[in-house]
């Protein structure tokens, strides 16, 4: 007689209880697109400073179409274009520092954008245009 064995896993879900606290509590957080208002008001800030600053947008205009959205929903959650490419701890202390807010410290002391969105015309990665559309920012980033 030969044996054979077996395993089997069982998945039982985790199940908060109120008597046990977790230092890192689960949060989960619906996916809300940021007004069109905002969006708008971000669109035309990222043209008027990329002529400003004689830097251009991304020649992928998708790239540059994220980071304005991402800037929108900063400004309309936080009530500042926080730049959307980094992480932070604490969101609303570094809104209240300024450091991060766009256009941040080291694009407007280096040229350096962190983000892609205002990139020096010696950038590979730059196109030749400042000007982007409502229409391409929703076009861009409409099945994300």
């Amino acid at each position: 007689m030969t044996t054979q064995a077996s395993t089997f896993a069982v998945a039982v879900p985790c199940v908060a209880t109120p008597f046990r606290r977790h230092r890192n509590p689960v949060v989960v957080r619906a996916q809300v697109e940021p007004s069109d208002k905002s969006v708008e008001i971000m669109r035309k800030f990222s043209e008027q400073y990329a002529r400003k600053s004689g830097t251009y947008f991304c020649v992928d205009k998708g790239v540059t179409s994220v980071v304005i959205k991402g800037l929108a929903d900063h400004k309309d959650t936080l009530g500042a274009p926080l730049c959307p490419c980094r992480h932070y701890d604490d969101k609303a202390a570094e809104v209240g520092q300024g450091f991060w807010n766009c256009p941040c410290v080291p694009m407007r002391e280096r040229k350096e954008c962190h983000c892609m969105l205002f990139l020096t015309p010696d950038n590979d990665f730059a196109g030749n245009e400042q000007i982007i559309t409502l229409d391409e920012i929703k076009e861009s980033t409409a099945n994300m």
